[in-house]
């Protein structure tokens, strides 16, 4: 013999939540700063660039060849990998603002600001140069949405300082591999 207990009805269980449960409003799960749209637009630019600074660098990195090879090739590892850890912290930040970032494949091809990587083996020199325009023109992008971002979320304008001071260190270390003493930069 099956015996049946009847369960009160009430609003959660009708919703299939466990008794005394409700309904979670994302706005009680998470008070807190939500994102404008300008704001998220600003990170997206960010994250796209950093993402595709990734991607780049391990091109360079796969198809880097000539003097100072070895050098190189472990430098870009570390930009490599600070790329993939500033748009990793980017991302999340984005997800604790209640924005939804997008680095799938096609959206960071169609705007990121970074010009195009050649394809194929690159001299040791020319992959310098073509790396330093790349780190430059993803910080520009960050100086570029600063304020904006700065003014709505001081938060966030740090965790942008901190990208901006590794990047520009970066270019300068990489591009030093092209001076020559005497020279100036360009």
């Amino acid at each position: 013999m099956t015996t049946t207990v009847e369960r009160p009805t009430t609003a959660s269980a009708k919703a299939g939540q466990p008794e005394g449960s409700k309904p979670t409003k994302r706005q009680n799960a998470e008070r807190g700063f939500e994102a404008s749209e300008q704001l998220h637009e600003n990170m997206q630019k960010v994250l796209v660039d950093l993402i595709e600074l990734h991607i780049q660098g391990k091109q360079a990195h796969w198809n880097v060849v000539g003097k100072n090879f070895r050098d190189l090739h472990l430098q870009l590892d570390e930009i490599i990998e600070s790329a993939r850890e500033f748009s990793d912290d980017l991302a999340e930040r984005m997800r604790a603002l209640h924005a939804t970032p997008d680095g799938r494949s096609d959206t960071v091809a169609e705007n990121t600001t970074l010009p195009e990587y050649p394809q194929g083996e690159v001299d040791t020199a020319e992959t310098v140069d073509l790396v330093t325009q790349r780190l430059e023109a993803a910080v520009h992008t960050m100086r570029e949405v600063h304020d904006d971002v700065d003014e709505e979320d001081p938060t966030t304008a740090d965790l942008l300082h901190g990208f901006i001071t590794a990047l520009e260190q970066y270019a300068w270390m990489v591009s030093a591999e092209n001076r020559r003493v005497g020279s100036a930069a360009e």
